[in-house]
């Protein structure tokens, strides 16, 4: 990566542990056990190339998933799911813009991610994008991170 650094991040929260509880929700939730994945924070220089790179969009965004795992036929007995990109200067203008704490849209983005991981997707149908939002409402609900 860049020489970018989350300290120098002057005024944002820093202390993201929360995120653990959250993710362990979200797996308990999904029934998945034995498994590994990498939150990876990002400037939004980073996840502009990112995006340009892997899905020809040149724009930043806020959070990109890259799942290791396409099938169920694996026989070890550890998953590595893949990595989860987000983008924190975008995370807290977005937070901002929709009105709520930086805690609520990181954790929504690091759910969001990591349900594109275990093969979720919401981009294809209408169903399939109602599925996916509802079990991170009910997931941010269970970590009790409101809106």
């Amino acid at each position: 990566m860049n020489d970018f650094d989350i300290n120098d991040l002057y005024g944002y929260q820093k202390d993201y542990s929360f995120l653990n509880d959250v993710l362990n929700i979200a797996l308990e939730y999904e029934k998945v056990t034995n498994s590994y994945f990498s939150v990876i924070f990002v400037s939004e220089e980073e996840i502009q190339k990112i995006n340009q790179e892997y899905r020809g969009i040149d724009k930043v965004t806020d959070v990109i998933s890259f799942a290791f795992l396409d099938n169920e036929n694996t026989y070890d007995p550890i998953k590595l799911l893949g990595d989860i990109y987000i983008c924190i200067p975008k995370m807290v203008l977005q937070a901002t813009e929709y009105g709520h704490s930086e805690k609520r849209e990181l954790a929504f983005l690091a759910v969001h991610g990591l349900l594109h991981l275990l093969g979720y997707d919401h981009t294809k149908s209408k169903e399939e994008e109602k599925i996916m939002f509802q079990k991170q409402d009910e997931i941010l609900n269970m970590a009790n991170i409101k809106r």
